[in-house]
């Protein structure tokens, strides 16, 4: 991979990256600039939009950056209610489709043709879950904090929060590294023995909470399936967790491990105690029972406890220092390969020391800052990055963090634009591997689609409409016949998406990616379009 510089000329209007052709190799200049792209606050947040995300495309973590009580809101990428599609949903769907034709073509009855197309409807898609909270506790009574500061640095995805209470300055410092799947949280204070806090944790999910002498465990299950946000029929129980008719809920763990140098730790079912230590590591590791999109993550899901722990008893074989080196390592071999340099040819900007907010508040009421610009589009790259690694789901609509049970249109994928507008940033900003977990769902979505072309069609190929998710939905969606036709019949998905799959060889120009996966998916999508 070449690394690129893009340098934008002051007062040419950038309407799209793909417009700047120059490519150079990143310069000294270039690294230093991108060392200072942070965003920082002096305040903690007070609502999930205000906190901080990292992640490394399986687990993902908004941080608050709270004194007394900081909360740190989990997420596993995997973890979605439900199972695979079911079959048969809708048999007589395709029967519908001459008369739609009809009503449309012929009789230009459009109020006709939309209630007969929602004869041609099948369930909506499963939604997102959130994994759990860690709540660390310190207990500073009445005291209020100095020199409050907490920030993210998107050159090294690594988020920090510091203040001083009572002449000691405590530091919090969180990565979640891809190399180790782990979440490293490093709390210390510049005074011996001046840490005494409590960690406990919880989750909306239907989980049991166990401890052993080093190790707070979390074990749950995701429910069978979760209405859309905005289906509330009267009446209608929205959130299941016995699916007698099918499958029932994935599975999953999490667990957090305490390490320290001094002090005392106690670990029971009430959470992680720590008393009169100087520097504590938290290690959390989580996995799922998801085992492929056409597999019950019940009856035959993965191992997740073993699959946790083991990601546990490798990562705590190494040192913080390992850990950080090899994150930034990781992280860096992706961001790095591209540099936005923004100057500021008339020396009016006043704004360099506000804060984050402030800065962008400013920036919105017109103040010229290209600073702004240049951190919008690295911060786009760092969430890609964050969200959207090899082997692992694609994306949805909220990345990897979501702390609803009833996300926001289900936290799926909306793959009439959302889904692609994730990725329109990957070849062209040098990211190329965050793009396969979008190509490689695609092909999974064909092969639900096939079924969906056959059973709502009579028609050759495959299809997919405007909502999926992490089991490949592909039909019209609308609990049989409650969507709205104007969204929910829009059957133009597949072909939508293959162009995801000739921009991935446009770039990478790998005949064999075309020849053997992308051409045949592309085919079939042009099959059912002809029908």
């Amino acid at each position: 991979m070449k690394t690129r510089n893009i340098e934008r000329i002051p007062g040419l209007m950038m309407r799209s990256v793909s417009i700047i052709v120059l490519i150079l190799l990143l310069s000294d200049t270039a690294i230093q600039a991108q060392s200072v792209l942070k965003l920082w606050y002096n305040k903690p947040a007070s609502q999930w939009t205000e906190a901080l995300p990292v992640g490394n495309g399986h687990i993902g973590a908004m941080i608050f950056g709270g004194v007394g009580e900081e909360l740190i809101q989990l997420n596993e990428s995997t973890l979605y209610s439900g199972g695979p599609v079911k079959k048969n949903i809708n048999p007589g769907a395709k029967q519908y489709l001459p008369q739609i034709r009809e009503a449309l073509l012929k009789e230009e009855d459009y109020t006709k043709a939309d209630q007969l197309a929602r004869k041609m409807q099948g369930l909506y898609t499963e939604s997102y879950m959130p994994l759990g909270d860690i709540i660390i506790k310190q207990n500073f009574g009445s005291e209020k904090p100095s020199a409050y500061y907490r920030d993210l640095d998107i050159h090294k995805a690594i988020a920090s929060t510091k203040f001083t209470i009572n002449g000691v300055a405590y530091k919090r410092e969180m990565f979640i590294s891809a190399p180790s799947n782990v979440l490293v949280i490093k709390i210390s204070a510049n005074k011996k023995g001046a840490l005494n806090f409590d960690v406990s944790s919880r989750s909306q999910l239907h989980y049991i909470l166990s401890a052993n002498k080093t190790e707070l465990i979390v074990s749950g299950k995701a429910p069978a399936h979760v209405d859309p946000n905005y289906y509330n029929p009267a009446g209608r129980e929205h959130v299941i967790y016995e699916d007698t008719s099918g499958c029932n809920g994935m599975r999953f763990q999490y667990r957090i491990r305490p390490l320290t140098k001094d002090g005392n730790i106690r670990v029971d079912t009430s959470g992680i105690h720590v008393s009169n230590a100087s520097e504590v590591m938290l290690y959390m590791t989580a996995a799922t029972s998801f085992n492929g999109f056409d597999k019950c993550p019940d009856k035959q899901g993965k191992d997740e406890k073993a699959i946790s722990e083991s990601f546990m008893s490798k990562a705590i074989k190494k040192s913080y220092d390992e850990l950080l080196s090899a994150h930034i390592k990781d992280y860096q071999k992706y961001f790095n390969r591209v540099s936005l340099s923004i100057k500021d040819t008339t020396g009016t900007n006043k704004n360099s020391g506000l804060p984050s907010d402030e800065r962008l508040k400013a920036y919105s009421a017109g103040a010229y800052d290209p600073y702004v610009e240049a951190l919008y589009f690295q911060y786009g790259r760092y969430l890609l990055i964050s969200s959207s690694r090899p082997g692992g789901p694609p994306a949805n609509l909220q990345g990897i963090w979501n702390k609803e049970l009833r996300p926001p249109w289900s936290a799926n994928y909306t793959i009439n634009i959302n889904a692609e507008m994730n990725y329109w940033p990957a070849e062209v900003t040098n990211l190329s591997e965050m793009h396969k977990p979008l190509l490689d769902w695609i092909k999974s979505l064909s092969v639900t689609g096939t079924n969906t072309a056959k059973e709502f069609y009579g028609a050759r190929g495959w299809v997919a409409h405007h909502n999926s998710d992490i089991w490949a939905t592909s039909n019209p969606v609308g609990d049989v016949g409650q969507g709205d036709p104007v969204w929910a019949n829009w059957a133009l998905g597949a072909d939508w998406l293959c162009q995801h799959l000739w921009e991935h060889y446009a770039y990478t120009k790998n005949k064999k990616f075309l020849s053997d996966y992308a051409y045949p998916i592309m085919k079939q999508a042009a099959l059912f379009t002809f029908d």
